[in-house]
């Protein structure tokens, strides 16, 4: 069954239109009613990231009537490895200016709506209220748990994806009789255990792939045909090359979906046990280094070891010059050649792995360790431009 308005309540296709989606129209399962069904839909991106690229890409060029954006980051150029919605031309330029640019190119027809914020407990119903649907493109547990909630809320379904390395997977969620996010990850998992794209990494072409997924089954929700994703859970492994889906069963036991006492939305931040943001939280009681103090250190040529605990492949990208790679991987077996007696000083990307060192350290009695804050990207923007940044 199609979502949004009755057959009789649907907008017309001008000529061009019926010109443009020709190819739509001649397939029977579409045909003009399901052109029209697109037309009238609106559909809201909850990012325009990694995920929201391609689904923006194909859903307005297959004639979704209104695409809302929420999205308040600017594009980096570390983004366009995967980011295909946004060019060079647009780095540091707001990813919706770039996002509205390129949809009106790709669609004219297309109405953009352009939400210029973070998605919160505070904005989410009241934005979400406004679509048929929501495709969840978000990179964190907090903000995925939030349109869970709000969608099962206001009764919208939710196109699930995810995405790590060269896994992804996806599903629909917040449908009638369907589970929904609660159900498959009842509680988040602790801060930091899992990395993110910017400390794990992703294969770029790997969100254009479960993008596309997702952006298939809005259309499907949309037009009403095919079996969506509802109660399937589709993995993909593309080092393998391999899909496979595993069942979903709605949890009775579900606060959101099945008891229902969810009724409001809460503080997402203190449920996934981030207080004031992951990277503050993984500096708590970590004793810290500037990259100034270390540089004023190691021009006084004071003696202390610098222990890069990145792993060996970024160690190759670049590396500060008289540091001892000992990556966290493999931290504890490194952990009984170090001397308690000197200054250590830690490092890795941007702090957050090398906090999690520090703190190993000084659970097995080392006092005299420090984290460089920032890491080596902060390295590089303060001291050595000639370190690579990534």
């Amino acid at each position: 069954m199609s979502i949004g308005r009755p057959a009789s309540e649907l907008p017309e296709l001008s000529k061009e239109e019926i010109l443009r989606y020709s190819r739509h129209l001649i397939i029977p399962e579409v045909g003009v009613e399901g052109q029209k069904r697109l037309k009238a839909a609106r559909v809201l991106l909850v990012g325009a990231g990694g995920l929201g690229s391609p689904n923006a890409l194909y859903l307005a060029a297959a004639g979704v009537g209104t695409l809302g954006i929420v999205e308040a980051d600017v594009v980096d150029l570390t983004n366009l490895q995967r980011q295909v919605l946004h060019g060079t031309k647009d780095v540091g330029r707001k990813k919706l200016e770039s996002a509205r640019e390129r949809i009106r190119d790709v669609n004219p027809h297309v109405k953009v709506i352009a939400h210029d914020a973070w998605l919160t407990s505070e904005n989410a119903l009241e934005i979400l209220s406004g679509y048929d649907l929501v495709v969840d493109g978000t990179d964190n547990f907090a903000t995925r748990y939030l349109v869970n909630d709000a969608c099962v809320l206001l009764g919208k379904p939710n196109v699930y994806g995810s995405i790590f390395r060269f896994e992804g997977q996806s599903t629909v969620f917040c449908t009638a009789g369907g589970p929904c996010y609660r159900c498959l990850y009842p509680e988040p998992p602790p801060p930091g255990m899992v990395p993110s794209c910017a400390e794990g990494g992703v294969l770029g072409i790997l969100p254009g792939l479960v993008g596309l997924i997702q952006a298939t089954e809005a259309v499907k929700l949309i037009t009403g045909v095919g079996e969506p994703l509802v109660g399937r859970l589709l993995l993909v492994d593309a080092l393998g090359m391999e899909f496979r889906t595993v069942k979903l069963r709605k949890d009775p036991r579900c606060p959101a979906c099945g008891t229902h006492e969810l009724q409001a939305l809460i503080d997402y931040q203190q449920f996934c046990g981030i207080r004031g943001g992951e990277a503050e939280q993984a500096m708590d009681g970590v004793p810290t280094i500037t990259a100034g103090e270390l540089d004023a250190r190691r021009r006084r040529q004071d003696d202390f070891d610098l222990i890069d605990v990145r792993e060996p492949h970024e160690w190759e990208i670049g590396r500060i010059e008289g540091a001892r790679l000992a990556p966290l991987s493999t931290f504890a077996e490194a952990l009984r050649t170090f001397d308690s007696a000197r200054d250590l000083v830690l490092y890795c990307r941007s702090g957050q792995r090398s906090a999690k060192a520090v703190r190993q350290l000084q659970e097995a009695g080392f006092r005299r360790v420090w984290n460089l804050e920032g890491g080596i990207l902060r390295w590089s923007e303060e001291i050595d431009p000639t370190v690579p940044r990534y």
